[in-house]
């Protein structure tokens, strides 16, 4: 009897699962973060805060995103139009692999990725793109006509997208109309012919002066936009396509905007201070003195905490949102900027 108790427990260790083979299982995160000054991402543990990689990612690095499976980050260099290619880094082997080159798309600064593809504005060339890995190709322009199309923000789907553009004051809402599905585009008229791949409507949005950092709700409803130039935040309703609120938020040179996962909360770099909002009252909630300028900011995916680039300190700084105080301070590198999260199951 004792024999097959013994047998049986046996037999339960080999197909229960153990402590260890579920810490296995847990998703791998990463937080990554450019520095523009070496030209470097570094990578960084978030339980630690400390960085466990540097790796070279070009001339001048902006912004960066990882793929939807965490294996690979892609950065945009910038240069204000002097440079033409993304950097591409493998997160598993830690190490550059070679660059994207976008020909004549120069300037690429905003990143996203969506639906297996790499989003892009390249903004010297008044111009949004995407770029397959798969194919290893650019699949896809748009010229978007407005100055310095810096950010942008791609739906689900790929049908949807939201740009600002920094120096005409405005943004541009672009949305996919496909005859395949038996769309039928606003404004034009009855017989006309469309690309049998579809046709995309832009719509231009004038919100305020010096419009750089965005951010789209969760619920896709509206887009905060923070006018530098004037430390307003303009509301724009997505669907309307109109602004429906401009908010006298003191927030002058604005750098980037980012809502909480839950979509209660706005989290706006300005200078010396980080600001949080209520996104449902438009009502201030702190000012949060973190160093002496900001620039990136990226929300942990939980919600737990917030990471703001404070890139004259060299740091990043790390802020707990439920207190709202700077808890942590992350050294990656010398004028740390953009941002952003991996994940590997």
């Amino acid at each position: 009897m004792k024999a097959s108790f013994r047998c049986i427990a046996l037999l339960a260790g080999l197909f229960l699962p153990t402590a260890a083979s579920f810490a296995q299982a847990a998703p791998k995160a990463e937080l990554l973060i450019l520095s523009k000054t070496d030209h470097a991402l570094a990578i960084v543990d978030p339980a630690t805060l400390q960085a466990i990689a540097h790796v070279p990612v070009g001339d001048d690095p902006h912004e960066v995103v990882a793929s939807s499976d965490g294996a690979t980050a892609y950065v945009s260099n910038y240069g204000f139009g002097a440079f033409h290619t993304l950097a591409v880094v493998d997160l598993v082997a830690q190490k550059p692999r070679p660059a994207i080159d976008l020909g004549a798309l120069h300037g690429p600064h905003g990143l996203v990725f969506r639906d297996g593809k790499v989003w892009f504005t390249a903004e010297a060339s008044r111009s949004i793109g995407s770029y397959n890995p798969a194919t290893g190709t650019i699949d896809w322009i748009m010229g978007i006509g407005q100055n310095r199309t810096h950010m942008l923000y791609v739906f689900p789907g790929s049908r949807r997208i939201v740009t600002t553009n920094v120096n005409s004051g405005t943004i541009t809402i672009l949305e996919k109309y496909d005859l395949k599905r038996g769309d039928t585009m606003p404004g034009v008229p009855h017989g006309a012919i469309l690309p049998p791949g579809g046709d995309w409507l832009l719509t231009v949005v004038p919100v305020g002066t010096r419009d750089e950092g965005f951010d789209v709700s969760p619920d896709g409803k509206e887009a905060w936009v923070a006018n530098a130039g004037e430390g307003t935040i303009s509301i724009v309703d997505l669907t309307a396509k109109r602004v429906t609120a401009t908010l006298a938020a003191n927030v002058p040179g604005a750098n980037r905007l980012k809502f909480t996962p839950d979509g209660a909360r706005v989290l706006v770099s300005a200078g010396p201070i980080a600001v949080i909002f209520d996104a449902a009252t438009h009502q201030e909630i702190k000012r949060l003195p973190i160093g002496h300028g900001s620039a990136g900011i990226l929300v942990q995916p939980d919600g737990a905490r917030a990471f703001i680039a404070c890139s004259p300190d060299n740091n990043v700084a790390v802020i707990d949102l439920k207190t709202l105080t700077v808890v942590g301070r992350i050294d990656a590198g010398g004028n740390p900027d953009g941002m952003a999260w991996a994940v590997r199951p």
